[in-house]
């Protein structure tokens, strides 16, 4: 099978994407300070290694598709739909809100993407089903690091 124009530029903005996303959280682990600094320096790393992961599986796919993947730091930060990370110290609460906005920005994409990824190639958008429920996974993790629990939400009586 061969990637129509449609499917290339479809995966060539999630793989900018993952890309960015492992950039961002690399500056952001190397750059938090605060409370639980050691926990989100840990999970950061995690999300760095999904993000490089998961860009390198897409990328082979691509060219599997006879696609050519562009993974150039002046095409990604070009095209990547993920808001720029800032540059210095960045406290944990700031960073936990970055990095799952970058989180939910890469799943932005797949989503976007996903229909018709799935009409030309449902094993590359079985790839992106993947990528999704890990990312979404992370950001739900990292997240939690400062939710409070609602006192108004109690659970149910039991019968």
């Amino acid at each position: 099978m061969k990637a129509s124009p449609t499917l290339t530029n479809n995966l060539q903005a999630v793989l900018v994407d993952l890309i960015e996303l492992h950039l961002q959280g690399k500056q952001a682990h190397w750059n938090i300070v605060g409370t639980n600094f050691r926990d989100l320096h840990l999970q950061l790393d995690e999300i760095v290694d999904a993000g490089r992961q998961f860009a390198d599986d897409l990328a082979e796919r691509m060219r599997a598709l006879h696609a050519l993947p562009d993974g150039r730091s002046a095409t990604v930060a070009k095209s990547t739909s993920l808001a720029p990370f800032p540059e210095g110290l960045i406290n944990t609460k700031d960073a936990i809100e970055r990095i799952v906005a970058a989180l939910e920005a890469a799943v932005g994409t797949m989503r976007k993407v996903h229909d018709e990824v799935d009409e030309e190639d449902p094993t590359t958008a079985d790839l992106l089903h993947e990528f999704i429920a890990k990312l979404e996974q992370y950001a739900w993790m990292v997240n939690a690091e400062t939710m409070k629990a609602s006192a108004s939400v109690t659970e149910p009586d039991a019968k």
